[in-house]
């Protein structure tokens, strides 16, 4: 199973470094998405801006794996793997943003029903 996660990362980043991967991906890329997606949902704009937001922190992510680490920045492959990562990560900080602030900004309609939903007072959730 090593084998085949080391071709399958080998394909995706072409030959880049796993611990560079992480860092600049998993860390700093991650790490970015899920602010930008918090202050997104704080300024109460809709979620289409956090897909906007991660499309440029995917080129920013190509471009920093390509000045530090002498990655490829034209890599398709990669930009569309970086942007995925950091959708799903703005996404769900943008998500769990909107129920705290739905929840805390009105406290008499709604209450939490999970840590990314919230539900009317009074309505019960079926099953």
């Amino acid at each position: 199973m090593n084998a085949f996660l080391e071709r399958f990362l080998d394909q995706l980043y072409f030959g880049e470094a796993i611990g560079h991967v992480v860092l600049v991906s998993g860390l700093l890329g991650a790490g970015a998405a899920w602010l930008t997606g918090r202050a997104i949902a704080h300024d109460w704009r809709p979620p289409w801006h956090v897909v906007v937001a991660m499309l440029l922190l995917g080129a920013a992510a190509r471009f920093i794996h390509y000045a530090l680490f002498h990655g490829n920045l034209l890599s398709l492959t990669s930009y569309l793997s970086d942007v995925c990562i950091f959708l799903i990560v703005g996404l769900f900080a943008w998500r769990a943003t909107r129920t705290t602030q739905m929840v805390r900004q009105y406290p008499w309609l709604y209450a939490r029903s999970g840590p990314l939903s919230w539900r009317k007072i009074g309505q019960t959730t079926e099953v």
